[in-house]
């Protein structure tokens, strides 16, 4: 007679992930951040809040004197996330290379990152083509502001209208 021997399942564990907020925000921005990383974060049982990263009022163009971004990114590299919120890609990055420099090396430390406005997820993109597009709009959107602004200062200086900011 044969015996038969039940081995009881294991139960799957649902994988937990460290959540990140990340933006560039104004000063007064900061509570609708921690807002919303919290909102979105506590709204997914399978999140858990990692840390809120952010830079106040400093270039998207540009991440070597952004402290917040650089702390995320190590923070990253040492698998201490898994996961990175961003409200969207110009709050991430507004340089289509770093961009997608950026997306890339997280996703080798196994990090995704949702960028919520454009709906992006690189956790499940099968291509980067609706990043590097998303990122080059940020990239000209940002020219843009930049080439008005600097037409507004030499119309008012021309105009004898300027008043420096510096006292």
């Amino acid at each position: 007679m044969a015996t038969i021997t039940e081995i009881a399942g294991t139960k799957q564990q649902k994988k937990i992930l460290r959540t990140a907020a990340y933006c560039r925000v104004s000063s007064d921005s900061f509570d609708q951040l921690h807002s919303f990383a919290s909102k979105a974060i506590s709204q997914n049982p399978s999140m858990e809040l990692a840390d809120i990263y952010a830079d106040e009022g400093l270039t998207g163009t540009k991440t070597d004197k952004r402290d917040d971004f650089n702390r995320l990114i190590a923070d990253c590299r040492k698998g201490k996330i898994n996961r990175v919120l961003t409200k969207s890609v110009s709050r991430f990055a507004r340089n289509t290379v770093d961009s997608l420099m950026y997306a890339r090396m997280l996703k080798e430390y196994g990090v995704s990152i949702l960028f919520e406005k454009e709906n992006i997820d690189t956790a499940y993109m099968s291509s980067e083509l609706l990043l590097a597009l998303s990122g080059a709009q940020a990239q000209e959107e940002s020219i843009s502001i930049s080439k008005n602004m600097r037409w507004s200062v030499e119309r008012r200086m021309k105009s004898d209208t300027y008043l420096s900011s510096s006292t």
